[in-house]
C-alpha cells in the first residue's frame, strides 16, 4: 500500500490514510477509520434507510461536504466501514 493521504475534494482537509484502505467488495473506496478523529462529523441520528441502525451520514468537518456513510460491520480493528463516495477524495 501507498504511504499517501486521502483529502477532500472541497477543501483539501486530510481525511483517510491510504494504509486504512480495503476492499469491501461494495466497488466504494472503504476505510477501516479515519486520519485523524476531528477530520470528519458523523450525523447524530441514524439513517434508517439501512438495516445497520448505527449506520450515520459522515462529513468533513472542515467544509461540511457529503462524503459517504460509516457501517458497523467493517473489519478489525475498528469494526467500523467508512463507505466513501470516490468523487469526494483527492488521492
Amino acid at each position: 500500500k501507498r504511504n499517501a493521504t486521502y483529502t477532500c475534494a472541497g477543501c483539501g482537509n486530510p481525511l483517510f490514510l491510504a494504509s486504512q484502505k480495503y476492499d469491501s467488495g461494495t466497488g466504494w473506496p472503504s476505510f477501516w477509520d479515519v486520519a485523524d478523529s476531528h477530520a470528519v462529523e458523523q450525523t447524530v441520528h441514524p439513517i434508517y434507510l439501512f438495516p445497520d441502525f448505527r449506520t450515520r451520514e459522515v462529513r468533513c468537518r472542515q467544509c461540511g461536504s457529503h462524503l459517504g456513510h460509516v457501517f458497523g460491520d467493517g473489519p478489525d480493528p475498528t469494526g467500523r466501514r467508512y463507505c466513501i463516495n470516490g468523487v469526494s477524495l483527492n488521492f
